[in-house]
């Protein structure tokens, strides 16, 4: 078949949930992507910040394969190496105490949630705890990660969500502190945040936040899913600020593709909520994908992929300010490392499809934003074509 018949098969079998964009890829190599039609496309979206390592690594493809030659799956009733070790690397890179493997963002934000209202309930014997999240945040498509979503119109065709959720402002401490109370169980944030805008935190405002939860016994989750894993130049953004989670939770990059996450916590909330029969997955955990965890977590270290986004990044940023200088229709440049936003002054749907079109492929976060997640192995070389291609669109406006 050719891409429109793939296309139109692909339109009477799915459920229409997305609005895709016209091409049908097909395989993947290094920094780019190639359509069924042997088209080839830059990609700066990497599969929405998963496919950190780029497409076709070699070794990391070499670890899955000798996995599934093994075992994939054995249930949660055993133990299995691959996930041991991969439990094992990330404490170490993430300097948290216990792990819970999930297989994706949303579920691993339902376990932190869950974890934070066990870790209260246990305190006073009460189930009105109340969580804080923040507006323009997105955390999640499932009801509990929905229901600390700040934007309304992902929740209201749902509603009613789970109860006792407050919004504040990101980057407004006061606001914070005056939806705290005494039943106060929770703050759950984006380090970055990422669908709402590309907002990083402001050192003070999460030193701040960090410092109420002292205050009041409060449990800080960070969400980690797309800001994490290497893409703001630490593995996790939160290390950038020296300021650590009591939860926090990953996934994304942390399997470069293969559908994985897990919420992490420290030992004290580890000691002191979910314990046998409060929580459980049939598949979170098991050897395929702990084993690609392993490998990424390898291969992060082997290939100095931290080292990467820190020495292309001011590069990056540079040629992005570049462009908000040089069109009055673009606004600002906002981000940290590999995980940028061009703010314009109008909707950038046309930009990115006509990038599409170039063979560059890019997304947006709101309407507005058109969001840079690439690979973290893009060269200076990348974001030259990338920028001449770009450059190229707005020309067009």
């Amino acid at each position: 078949m050719n891409m429109q018949e793939y296309i139109d098969e692909a339109e009477q079998a799915l459920l229409h949930t997305y609005n895709r964009f016209q091409i049908v890829l097909d395989k993947g190599d290094g920094v780019y992507l190639y359509d069924i039609e042997g088209k080839k496309y830059l990609d700066f979206v990497s599969g929405i910040a998963v496919f950190a390592l780029g497409y076709n690594n070699k070794a990391y493809n070499d670890a899955l394969k000798a996995q599934i030659d093994k075992v994939i799956h054995t249930s949660n009733y055993y133990y299995n190496v691959p996930a041991i070790e991969a439990a094992k690397k990330m404490k170490k890179v993430s300097g948290m105490d216990r792990i819970f493997f999930t297989n994706s963002g949303a579920e691993a934000i339902e376990g932190a949630l869950k974890a934070a209202r066990k870790y209260a309930y246990l305190k006073d014997g009460k189930t009105d705890h109340e969580i804080i999240a923040l507006n323009h945040s997105f955390h999640g498509r499932t009801f509990g990660a929905l229901s600390v979503t700040g934007n309304p119109k992902y929740r209201e065709a749902f509603e009613p969500m789970i109860g006792n959720i407050k919004f504040a402002n990101m980057n407004d401490l006061e606001s914070v502190k005056n939806c705290v109370t005494d039943k106060t169980c929770a703050i759950i944030m984006e380090t970055v945040q990422g669908e709402g805008g590309i907002y990083p935190a402001e050192k003070e405002f999460i030193e701040g936040v960090r410092a109420l939860c002292d205050e009041k016994d409060i449990l800080l989750i960070l969400d980690e899913i797309q800001c994490g894993m290497g893409r703001c130049g630490a593995m996790y953004a939160w290390q950038l600020y020296g300021v650590k989670p009591d939860i926090m939770t990953t996934a994304k990059a942390l399997g470069c593709g293969v559908p994985v996450g897990a919420f992490l916590m420290t030992e004290k909330v580890a000691a002191s909520s979910l314990t046998s029969g409060d929580h459980g997955t049939t598949y979170g955990g098991n050897p395929l994908a702990t084993a690609a965890i392993s490998k990424v977590l390898d291969l992060f270290e082997e290939e100095k992929i931290l080292e990467n986004v820190n020495a292309v990044t001011p590069y990056l940023e540079e040629k992005l300010d570049e462009l908000a200088a040089k069109y009055d229709f673009i606004e600002t440049r906002r981000g940290l490392g590999f995980m940028q936003g061009l703010v314009f002054d109008r909707p950038v749907g046309e930009i990115i499809n006509k990038a599409l079109e170039k063979g560059l492929i890019l997304i947006n976060a709101g309407t507005n934003i058109i969001r840079f997640v690439p690979p973290l192995i893009i060269s200076k070389e990348n974001v030259d074509t990338m920028i001449e291609i770009l450059t190229e669109c707005l020309n067009e406006l």
